[in-house]
């Protein structure tokens, strides 16, 4: 008894179970110590017979043992028997399901993806973590795993459409990764009909033997009912669309004017004429500016609405907040990160109103340099609420009506759009990347459904504001990182070496050449864009640049941001509907006031959330998109468009319809009688007999022919290939344009979007 009392005393982390519980357990380390030395799995009774669990103690040591199963440090056999897990050259990781059938593990610990046969993905569903074993490598040299384990189902509800078939009823889930059909048990079925959109609840989970099974427990509705695409999205991303009952009390508590105690502390700056400009269906105003002339340059105010001062670290708006990481905008309805007392009301900069607001006070020189800057709590009024479309026009006539109803505002305008100028050179002399770009809007009737889809004109007003916002974020991430002071940087990283090298391959064939040799800077690229500017090709050459590049995220370790040329970049200029903003905000706030701030989580864990929650809403919002135009295409079955070759695959090419901004496939088989290869570095099919080429970037003609709206497809015949990459092919998102200002609407979204800001 005594030598096993000196085994738990032998603990090396026994201090820590100490301060953490009253009556301490053998640390996770230590059992997979001893479980370790013991070379052998072991039974239960072993395992407590070895490290003396009392009788009273058994039920907590049992809960910690499952923790420890959960999080794949140790597993049980056939036997049950306890094993640790490094010994058995398990993988741990999550599954990623495909809509073929097949999937892929994606493992924890960052090494190659593995494969998962369809007779695997029998007994799991997407999302899934699990842990396998390398079983072999498949046809194309991939390792292929076994599944040995499943630890956590990431599947408790799913969204689908109820099906009958000789009297069985199944789901079929929204999500195509997803391809299990789901049964639902007898008498389970809540009064749904066939055809609608349900929720399901899982009873029971697949396994080797048995299809997943499940109850109705929310009928939605028919799937054209108006606004269902929304709601379809919501549950299949699994975003948070209600705010709890703690966080609708508190936001409803908070006075809806600026309190007198608030003022502690500020500098009063509602003398100055500070004034929003966002787009016409803006409804959340997180920015104001102001820029006056001073000695050697520009005074510019940029003032960013004091969320950091309703929402505190751990109460229940930050948890929230936290939880959903960002708005989400879909056309006509915005899911916001805060209530709308706060993200509509009291933090929203709205005019002829007091509203707190952190504020960057800049100088900024001719020659464009920020050259000093300061941070600063204050109180400031809004003078005015102006659209881009408004300011544009008085720039452009400052004679006119509009200008003469605005006398006090259009000076500073005028200033504004001076250091515009100013900025732009700049920009161009640091090298920054500039894609151009087509965004769309959507106009819709009233019943919910697309009328016409038309571009939208980036005009000087909205450049003018990008880049006082990327002003502003530039001094905050310089702040911080000067005060080495922790935050989450907006990081964006240079190409790959093995797209650096495509790039270089495909870019050869034109008679180009990136220069930067193995480490291109966006200076590069900026400056193979101006040669290719003007080129009938102009379009195919800077998609391929593009998607050279890789997606920008959130992350504590400062690398830089490639396509703004930026050494250090952070996001400070939207707290209402971005998260990392908020995190900057309180991170500022701290060193001024000569504090660290610790967030409720790791700041790796965070950075890692908010970019997660990033792509799940433009995944959501890409799905909306997608339902809303099919639905719109039904009514061109037969019709013929123009369009651009958007993509090649192995399967065929999608193209992008000019006048309608609408993606469809066009598959292999229709594109004549030859075996086409695909060749991804060139990004082209090729006709072995024929010699025929489609490319990226070409120009065609295509005939409607089939719209799918269960797997939201649109599908084309080629009608005639017009010219080989003669036309630009567009419709790709700039390397930051939407993450400098991100002035969102509810019915605007780039076309083809690729975030790299």
């Amino acid at each position: 008894m005594k030598n096993k009392n000196n085994l738990r005393l032998q603990d090396p982390f026994l201090e820590r179970e100490r301060e953490q519980y009253e009556n301490p357990l053998p640390s996770r380390e230590f059992i997979l110590q001893i479980l370790t030395e013991q070379g052998a799995p072991m039974s239960d009774d072993e395992l407590l017979d070895m490290l003396l669990i009392e009788r009273d103690e058994e039920d907590l040591f049992s809960r910690r043992l499952r923790a420890m199963e959960r999080d794949g440090q140790i597993m049980r056999n056939r036997k049950r028997d306890i094993c640790v897990m490094e010994k058995l050259d398990l993988v741990k990781g999550k599954v990623q399901g495909h809509p073929d059938g097949f999937g892929f593990l994606i493992p924890e610990d960052g090494s190659a993806d593995m494969f998962l046969s369809e007779k695997e993905m029998h007994q799991v569903l997407h999302g899934d973590v699990v842990m396998v074993r390398q079983s072999g490598v498949d046809r194309r040299g991939r390792p292929e795993a076994k599944i040995v384990e499943v630890l956590e189902r990431a599947n408790n509800k799913v969204v689908g459409r109820l099906f009958e078939e000789h009297g069985i009823q199944f789901v079929v889930a929204e999500n195509r990764r997803i391809t299990q059909d789901i049964l639902v048990a007898a008498g389970e079925a809540g009064g749904a009909k066939a055809g609608q959109v349900v929720i399901l609840e899982i009873l029971q989970h697949p396994n080797k033997h048995a299809q997943p099974i499940g109850r109705i427990v929310e009928i939605l509705g028919n799937y054209a009912d108006p606004g269902m695409e929304i709601e379809i999205a919501l549950r299949k991303h699994d975003l948070p669309y209600e705010f709890p009952a703690d966080v609708e009390r508190q936001a409803k508590a908070i006075s809806p004017t600026v309190a007198a105690e608030d003022w502690a502390g500020r500098e009063d700056i509602r003398n100055l004429p500070l004034v929003t400009i966002d787009g016409e269906t803006a409804r959340d105003f997180d920015d104001a500016v102001y820029c006056a002339p001073e000695k050697g340059g520009y005074r510019l105010v940029v003032a960013i609405a004091d969320v950091s001062h309703y929402v505190q670290t751990g109460d229940a708006l930050d948890r929230e907040a936290i939880l959903r990481g960002n708005s989400v905008y879909f056309p006509r309805r915005v899911i916001p990160m805060l209530p709308e007392e706060l993200s509509n009301g009291l933090c929203s900069l709205n005019p002829h109103v007091d509203r707190l607001c952190m504020v960057c006070d800049m100088h900024i020189s001719n020659n464009g340099d920020i050259e000093k800057y300061r941070f600063y709590p204050s109180v400031m009024h809004s003078q005015a609420r102006l659209t881009y479309t408004q300011v544009a026009a008085m720039l452009a006539e400052p004679d006119g009506d509009l200008a003469k109803g605005n006398t006090t505002i259009v000076p500073h305008l005028v200033h504004l759009y001076e250091l515009f100028q100013k900025l732009l050179k700049a920009r161009e002399k640091r090298g920054a990347i500039d894609f151009e770009t087509v965004e769309t809007q959507m106009i819709f009737t009233e019943q919910g459904k697309i009328e016409r889809i038309v571009p939208v004109i980036r005009n000087d007003a909205h450049k003018l504001i990008e880049e006082c916002m990327l002003a502003a974020n530039v001094c905050a991430a310089g702040f911080l990182h000067e005060h080495e002071h922790t935050v989450l940087y907006r990081i964006h990283q240079g190409p790959t070496p093995e797209k650096l090298e495509g790039l270089r391959e495909f870019m050869k064939e034109f008679g180009l050449q990136l220069t930067g040799e193995d480490d291109p800077q966006a200076a590069d690229y900026s400056k193979l864009l101006k040669r290719i500017k003007g080129r009938p090709d102009a379009g195919l050459l800077q998609t391929v640049m593009l998607r050279s590049l890789r997606q920008a995220k959130y992350e504590p370790e400062n690398i830089g941001h490639f396509g703004l040329g930026y050494d250090a970049y952070t996001h400070f200029t939207s707290p209402i509907r971005r998260y990392p903003d908020l995190l900057v905000h309180r991170a500022i706030k701290a060193v001024l006031q000569g504090k660290k701030y610790t967030p409720a989580q790791k700041w790796t864990e965070l950075g890692a959330h908010c970019s997660m929650t990033e792509r799940r809403a433009d995944d959501a919002t890409r799905d909306v998109e997608a339902w809303l135009k099919c639905f719109y295409m039904r009514d061109h079955l037969g019709s013929v468009f123009p369009g651009t070759v958007s993509s090649v695959t192995g399967f065929g090419m999608f193209v992008s319809l000019d006048d309608l901004y609408v993606e469809g496939l066009v598959h292999i088989s229709e594109l004549g009688k030859d075996y086409f290869q695909f060749d991804a570095a060139k990004h082209q099919l090729l006709g072995e007999r024929t010699g025929q080429r489609y490319r990226l970037g070409d120009r065609v003609q295509v005939r409607v022919v089939k719209v799918d709206m269960e797997s939201t497809k649109v599908d084309f015949v080629l009608h005639e290939l017009i010219d080989s990459a003669g036309h630009e092919a567009g419709g790709h998102n700039a390397a930051e344009r939407g993450h400098a200002t991100d002035k969102k609407s509810t019915s605007k979204k780039p076309r083809g979007k690729k975030k790299h800001g």
